[in-house]
C-alpha cells in the first residue's frame, strides 16, 4: 500500500518546496556533532546488474572479511527473484558504490522463491525488508513483512552466504495474522528493522507500527501505539525479551490535508550490547520525506513478552534521546531511507555509518548511499 502511495504522491512533491517551512513538528534537540557527512551517491534508476533490476534497497549490513556491503531488495519476486546484492564503497566520497554480484536467497527446500503471480495458497512470498550477517556463522539474518492479506505473517529467516535456505524462526503468537484484523500485526507495518548484537547470540526484530490491539498508527497531531522489540536467542531460535518503543507523530503534513502520511521505525542497529540505534521514517504526500535517528538503552524498559495488549500504565517504553535530524545533515535531498549499517574504521577511530533508501522501484524515487562519521556519546 505504501508503495502504491508513494508513487502517487511523489508527483506532489515538487510542489511541497513552495511553502512548507512551518509544517515540521517540533522534535527534541539532538546532541549535536554526532553526525558528520562523509559521501553521497546514487545508483541509476533500475540498475541492471546480473540480469536484475536492482532497487527497493530496504536493508543494508556490511562484510568485513569479504570487504563489501550486502544490499537487500524488498523485490517480492515480481522482477527477480527474491535476492541481495554485494558491492564495494571507497569512501569518504561521492563516487557510487561497484556493485559485484547478486546472491539469491532461496526458499525452503531449494531453489527460488516463486513470483506472486505463480504463488500458491500455501507458500508465503516473503517481502524482504533488513538483514544482518552473522560473523561468527557466516550466514545471513533477514526478515519479511509477510502477507497479511494472505493470511501469512511476518517471518525472520537464515539463510547461507550463498542464499541457501537454513531455518525459519519460531515467533511469538501476537504476531500471527487475525483474520478479522481486530488484533495482530497491520499489513506492510511489520519487522522493518532488525539488529544484532555484538557477541552474535541474539537480535532483536523491530516492529514498523504497533500491533493492532497496542494502538493506532501515528498521525500528524499524535504520536504511534508502542512498536515491539523483540529480542531472539539465536541458539535456541526463541523469543527471549520484548520492549516497546513509541514511535512520533508523523513530523510532517501533507500538501493536501486528508491525504497519505505515514511515520514508523524503518531500521534498527546496535551501538553496543544494550544499546541501539532506532531510524524513524516519515512520509507526506508533497511534503516528502522525513528522517530522524534515536537512541535507546533496551535495559530502560520492562519485558513486555507476557503483556497481551499494552496500554498506558501496564508498561514502561524505552526513552529516547535523538541523536540527529537528517534534515540537517546536508544531504541532497531526503528519500526512503530503509537501510543502515556499520562500515569498516575510519581512520580517526570513529565508526563509519552507511545508509540506503529504497526508491520503490519508482522512477520520481532514488536509490541513494550516504555514509557519516559518528561521534558515540556513551
Amino acid at each position: 500500500m505504501r508503495r502504491r502511495l508513494l508513487a502517487g504522491g511523489a508527483g506532489l512533491l515538487g510542489l511541497g518546496s513552495l511553502g512548507l517551512a512551518g509544517c515540521r513538528s517540533a522534535a527534541p534537540a539532538p546532541d549535536t556533532g554526532r553526525l558528520q557527512r562523509l559521501g553521497e551517491a546514487r545508483w541509476a534508476h533500475r540498475l541492471s546488474i546480473e540480469s536484475t533490476t536492482a532497487g527497493g534497497l530496504s536493508g543494508i549490513d556490511y562484510d568485513a572479511a569479504k570487504g563489501e556491503y550486502l544490499l537487500l531488495s524488498d523485490d517480492r519476486s515480481d522482477l527477480a527473484p527474491v535476492r541481495c546484492y554485494t558491492a564495494r564503497w571507497r569512501l569518504p566520497g561521492d563516487t557510487a558504490p561497484e556493485a559485484t554480484g547478486v546472491v539469491q536467497l532461496q526458499r525452503p527446500g531449494a531453489g527460488p522463491w516463486p513470483a506472486r503471480r505463480q504463488a500458491v495458497a500455501a507458500l508465503p512470498i516473503p517481502d524482504p525488508e533488513a538483514l544482518r550477517l552473522r560473523p561468527s556463522a557466516g550466514t545471513l539474518l533477514w526478515t519479511s513483512e509477510g502477507d497479511i492479506a494472505r493470511g501469512f505473517g511476518p517471518a525472520l529467516y537464515e539463510s547461507a552466504r550463498d542464499g541457501r535456505f537454513l531455518r525459519e524462526f519460531a515467533l511469538p503468537p501476537m504476531f500471527a495474522p487475525d483474520p478479522a484484523q481486530r488484533r495482530g500485526p497491520r499489513d506492510n507495518l511489520t519487522f522493518e528493522g532488525l539488529a544484532l548484537t555484538p557477541d552474535d547470540r541474539s537480535a532483536w526484530l523491530a516492529m514498523e507500527n504497533a500491533l493492532v490491539q497496542d494502538g493506532p498508527a501515528p498521525t500528524t497531531s499524535a504520536a504511534g501505539g508502542p512498536c515491539r522489540f523483540t529480542q531472539i536467542d539465536l541458539s535456541t531460535g526463541r523469543a527471549m525479551r520484548q520492549i516497546a518503543y513509541v514511535p512520533d507523530a508523523i513530523p510532517l503534513r501533507p500538501l493536501v490535508p486528508g491525504t497519505y502520511a505515514d511515520n514508523g521505525v524503518s531500521e534498527v542497529l546496535m551501538l553496543d550490547a544494550h544499546r541501539m540505534l532506532v531510524l524513524e521514517r516519515a512520509y507526506a504526500a508533497g511534503a516528502g520525506n522525513s528522517l530522524r535517528l534515536y537512541e535507546i538503552d533496551t535495559r530502560a524498559a520492562d519485558d513486555v513478552l507476557a503483556i497481551d495488549t499494552l496500554a498506558p500504565g501496564n508498561h514502561r517504553p524505552a526513552a529516547k534521546t535523538l541523536v540527529a535530524d537528517f534534515a540537517t545533515l546536508g544531504l541532497s535531498r531526503l528519500d526512503n531511507t530503509e537501510g543502515m549499517c556499520w562500515g569498516p574504521p575510519l581512520p580517526d577511530g570513529r565508526r563509519l555509518l552507511v545508509v540506503v533508501s529504497d526508491d520503490n522501484f519508482n522512477p520520481l524515487q532514488v536509490t541513494q548511499f550516504a555514509a557519516f562519521a559518528y561521534t558515540d556519546r556513551p
